[in-house]
């Protein structure tokens, strides 16, 4: 019975398809986020740019994001935006879907290195984000402000995520747990 199921599992695999997409030289893809016109996001951190894949005729663009620039996640935002997290600005930078207009939104004085990795909107449309080195902070697009907070049991926050009820939580690589986040304070 194990050998058809994977008799089985193998066959249907072997007839899907995979298109592979070429990148520029040292790009180091790391994340990817489908953009509202159908092109594709990824955040090329070894170039410290985001790229921008049109997936119909493979063409690839980068687009800088600063000096010292290493992105980490992007996902789309309410307002069609790239949003990086860059580990390498320490700031959370907002791409221009039409435009490329890159504007950056550095922690706050006082905050050292963050090692930041991946962002989520609340039902507010505030950008939720983690650091590994031990933070997890929150952006509101509307007011430019960038507020951080230091994680109860230290490094390790990695992935985060907004539930449908809007409640957000984020799991801890080095600290092994799964946080929430009282999104009200």
């Amino acid at each position: 019975m194990f050998a058809a199921l994977l008799c089985s599992v193998a066959a249907r695999a072997a007839s899907e398809e995979v298109r592979y997409y070429p990148v520029p030289e040292g790009a180091g893809p790391h994340d990817v986020a489908p953009a509202p016109d159908g092109s594709v996001w990824y955040t090329a951190q070894g170039q410290g740019a985001l790229g921008r894949l049109d997936p119909d005729t493979g063409a690839v663009k980068h687009i800088t994001l600063g000096d010292g620039s290493a992105p980490h996640g992007v996902i789309v935002g309410p307002d069609g935006a790239a949003w990086v997290t860059d580990g390498g600005l320490n700031a959370i930078v907002r791409v221009e879907a039409e435009t490329e207009a890159v504007k950056a939104f550095p922690l706050p004085e006082g905050h050292g290195y963050a090692n930041l990795n991946t962002g989520s909107f609340d039902k507010h449309g505030r950008l939720w984000f983690t650091g590994q080195e031990g933070i997890y902070g929150r952006l509101d697009p509307a007011s430019g402000k960038v507020e951080v907070w230091n994680a109860p049991r230290g490094r390790g926050p990695y992935g985060i995520t907004t539930t449908p009820s809007g409640e957000v939580y984020y799991a801890s690589l080095a600290g092994n747990h799964i946080a929430r986040i009282d999104v009200s304070t």
